[in-house]
């Protein structure tokens, strides 16, 4: 024996509509208030969207700016070399021109040198062709004297090379010779003597004289004012 419902079929797919629709809005209430306890709706999603993506973009600016960063230090180091480099470079052109001058200034002085060699109608045969002498820092005076004998086969002379100073000292007059007294002086065709005098306190130098002489005899002399 079976039982049977007394209710007609349209009457119970209605209940179940009823009830499915019942089910389907408590399933969306209780799916709205999940996300009001979560504190989370569709406005935050979209902001926490945004700033994944505006975060996406900040790294990648990031590593544009470290390309541009890397870029410029290695321009800036190639930029220091470079400036490195041409320092030297000066320095040494520098370092080159002064030791040019020096060479120049030799040169000159040797021309000079050879020059005061040449022989001149009715020279002596012992001459003295070239003094010269240079007051230094108040303090000393710097002296070369070049004596010759411009004669073809010329025999040797052996002498002595006086040298005197004269000028002010302290107002008044004053006379000196060099400390060693004079110097021996030898040559056949030509020689060359210089040095350095010190000069005494509140000395004022105005002219230098040079001798050589023979024994007693004073074979050249010269005398420069300064």
């Amino acid at each position: 024996m079976s039982v049977r419902s007394a209710l007609p079929w349209p009457f119970r797919w209605i209940g179940a509509a009823v009830v499915l629709g019942f089910c389907a809005a408590l399933g969306l209430w209780a799916f709205e208030f999940g996300k009001e306890i979560a504190g989370i709706d569709d406005g935050r999603i979209e902001y926490l969207a945004r700033l994944e993506r505006d975060v996406a973009d900040l790294r990648q600016e990031l590593e544009i700016m470290k390309e541009e960063r890397n870029k410029a230090l290695s321009l800036a180091n190639t930029s220091t070399t470079l400036m490195t480099a041409e320092k030297a470079a000066q320095e040494r052109l520098s370092t080159l021109n002064k030791q040019l001058e020096v060479d120049n200034q030799r040169l000159r002085d040797d021309l000079g040198f050879f020059e005061k060699l040449i022989p001149t109608v009715g020279t002596e045969a012992l001459a003295i062709r070239g003094l010269q002498a240079e007051v230094q820092d108040g303090r000393q005076v710097k002296w070369q004297v070049l004596v010759i004998q411009p004669l073809k086969n010329a025999p040797e002379f052996s002498g002595r090379l006086e040298i005197s100073f004269s000028g002010l000292q302290a107002g008044r007059p004053w006379t000196a010779t060099l400390p060693g007294g004079p110097q021996t002086i030898k040559l056949r065709q030509y020689a060359r003597a210089e040095g350095v005098f010190d000069l005494p306190p509140q000395t004022l130098v105005k002219g230098v004289s040079v001798k050589v002489m023979d024994g007693t005899l004073v074979k050249a002399v010269q005398s420069i004012k300064l």
